[in-house]
């Protein structure tokens, strides 16, 4: 098999392994979702969210030439657009071009 056949079957294989296990909730909760699965539907979006905030601001160095402001600013950023557009893509675009343009000004 040549590396061009391989490659193709690897990504084929990935890709039905992804489409089985998408769609394997909805074959087994099809006729009733569990209290469980309804509560952590609920609320790890939020609680993953809150760790991936720790997670990037972990190594900020406030005592550094900018006293972490980029990463203020473009935190502060996010919150308020997403309080005001509420939409979740657009916050993080927005946040990302605010935090790019900030460390590259700084």
């Amino acid at each position: 098999m040549s590396s061009l056949q391989y490659a193709l079957v690897l990504i084929l294989v990935m890709g039905l392994c992804t489409q089985i296990l998408r769609f394997l909730p909805f074959i087994v909760f099809s006729k009733k979702t569990p209290k469980a699965v309804s509560y952590l539907g609920e609320v790890l979006p939020y609680s993953i969210m809150a760790m991936l905030v720790v997670y990037c601001l972990k190594n900020v160095d406030f005592v550094s030439v900018s006293h972490g402001l980029p990463e203020i600013i473009s935190v502060a950023a996010v919150v308020l657009l997403h309080k005001w557009k509420h939409n979740t893509l657009l916050s993080i675009i927005i946040g990302t071009a605010v935090y790019m343009l900030l460390i590259r000004a700084m």
